[in-house]
Formats: structure tokens, sequence, C-alpha cells
């Protein structure tokens, strides 16, 4: 009777074994991953997006195929939409706009009609102006606001309410202006915002550091302030929001998420491939050639952090967004 409980008890074992192999299985068995971008290419969803795509199958992480689409509109709502009709493997990018639609009244959509997979990466967000702009920093920027602030406009992309806008409403509503009264243009990437920016349509710009990165290298623009809490060893001389005055630190992050309901072996196949990804070489390289920090949060550690994020929104938003 001894030998036979015995026996009993390793073909329960043996049994939950196999169920655990058949779902990982099952969720590698995939025909078809598809990450959704929920903008245009060539902006920090996409890079991020496809240095994935490259990792985790050169990588071999994972084997089955991975597409990359770019779904642009309404500031990510209509990627968003679409992946919250699909089922199985369709991820999308994130970042706080997830939240900060929904709290501006232009999504029904939250982070909870998702699965929340992971965050991935931070970076700081800068101001910029043209090369040849009058303005040599922050406080002069500020100053001119103060006495000049109609007429004068400020570039973003792709929406209202997103990390970029924030930093600069912060900063400014600090130097005493009314965010109400502050002229934003939004444009759908910030390809878009830098060519108005140098075609004298816009006079200034906030956007992420890597997506400044590249026209601050070829000296067509000048950066005057960055929203780290100290300036970077890359770029020491960039100045802080703070050290001119100004108490603003906000970072920016990017993360991923899956379609509604996805089971619990799926999403522990993510995390296990996601995690290896951001183990790699190559991924140190994405983040050293971007600017970018490392942010990786997996499932359930990330679920946690939306939530933190939904009420630190929420009370940063509310005095000067949400009237």
């Amino acid at each position: 009777m001894k030998w036979l409980g015995i026996l009993c008890l390793l073909l329960v074992f043996i049994a939950g074994c196999t169920k655990d192999i058949f779902n990982e299985k099952e969720v590698a068995e995939e025909e078809q991953i598809t990450i959704v971008v929920p903008s245009s290419k060539g902006g920090g969803w996409d890079i991020t997006a496809r240095a994935m795509q490259s990792i985790l199958t050169n990588k071999k992480i994972i084997n089955q195929p991975i597409e990359v689409i770019n779904i642009i509109g309404e500031g990510g709502e209509q990627g968003w939409k679409y992946v919250s009709s699909q089922k199985g493997h369709v991820l999308a990018m994130n970042s706080s706009l997830i939240i900060t639609n929904h709290l501006l009244g232009k999504s029904q959509l939250t982070y909870k009609d998702f699965t929340p997979l992971a965050t991935l990466a931070s970076e700081w967000e800068v101001v910029i102006v043209a090369k040849d702009s009058e303005f040599e920093n922050a406080r002069n920027l500020m100053a001119h606001l103060r006495n000049h602030i109609r007429g004068y406009e400020v570039g973003v992309s792709p929406r209202l309410g997103n990390n970029d806008q924030l930093s600069f409403v912060l900063a400014a509503k600090i130097a005493g202006l009314h965010p109400k009264e502050l002229d934003f243009y939004v444009y759908e990437n910030s390809a878009e915002v830098v060519d108005a920016l140098l075609r004298k349509e816009i006079d200034v710009a906030t956007m992420s550091l890597s997506e400044a990165k590249k026209y601050y290298d070829f000296n067509q623009i000048n950066i005057l302030a960055i929203s780290s809490n100290k300036r970077l060893e890359e770029f020491p001389e960039i100045p802080t929001w703070k050290e001119q005055g100004f108490n603003v630190v906000l970072q920016h992050w990017r993360g991923v998420m899956g379609s509604p309901g996805m089971k619990e072996s799926e999403v522990a196949y993510w995390d296990e491939a996601l995690s290896k990804m951001t183990e790699t070489v190559e991924w140190e390289r994405t983040l050293k050639k971007y600017n970018w920090t490392s942010f990786y949060n997996d499932s359930e550690q990330t679920n946690l952090f939306l939530k933190e994020q939904s009420r630190y929104y929420e009370e940063l938003m509310d005095p000067f967004l949400s009237q």
C-alpha cells in the first residue's frame, strides 16, 4: 500500500509537469507574434519594438516569426484599440500615455484592459530650440514666456498629456505661467516636430532625449534643459531644469503589454523571454546607443508599477490639466 501511495503521488507530479510542458509548447507553437507600435516609424516606441524583434529572433529566444506593425493615430489610441480586440500573442508598446489618455478623457481604455507584461527602459525629457534661437538656456526661455506667452508656439508629439508635454508644463507652472496659456502644436512624431522647429513654424519643442539626440549631434538644435536629477555623463554640457531654478525631475518609461485575458502560461512565457532579452549584450548596446536606462520589470512588478503610476499621474495632472 505504501508503494501504491508513492506511485499515485508520482503520477500526480508527472501529470502536473506534463500540463506545464503542454502549456509552454502551446505558447511556443503560436504561428505569428505581432508587436503593435501605436505610432509612426522611427520614434521611441518603434525603436524599442524593432530592437525586441531583432534580439528575440536573432538570439533564438523565440523561434516563431515576429512582425512589427505601425498603427498610427490619436496618440496611441488607434493601435491600442486594435490590440484590445485581439487574442493570443498580439503585443503593444506603451508608456504613460496609456494612463494620461484616459485621465484626459481622450480614451476609454486603461492598462487594465490589457495584460501588462513588462516595463523595459526609461529616459529623460529635453527642451530644444533651433541652433540660431535667441534663447541660451531655460531661464531665458521662461522669462520670455512670462512676458510674451501669446503667440509663442511649443511643439510636441504625438499627443497632449504625455511626458514630453508634462515636463514642460511643470516647469512653466513653477515659472508662474498658467498651463492653459501655453500654445502647443501637436505633431505625429518627433521628426515632424523638429522639421517644424527648423522651419520656424514653432519656437521651441519638448521631446525625449533619444529623439532629440541625432539633431543635436548634427548641430541643428540646442538643448536648453533636461529633466534628470543631475547632468548626464554622456552630455555634461546640458543643464538640468533643477539647476536652472525649476524643480522638475521626470523620467519617461516605455513598456509592453499583451492582448486582454492572456493565460498564465502565456504571461509566464513572456516573463521568461523578455527577461532573457534584457540580459543580452545586444539589449545593453541598444540602451547605450539611445541613452536609455534599463528599467526591466516583469509582469507582476509591472502591474503594480502601473497602479502606482496611475495614482501618480492623477495627482500630477489634476491641478492644471483637468480644469
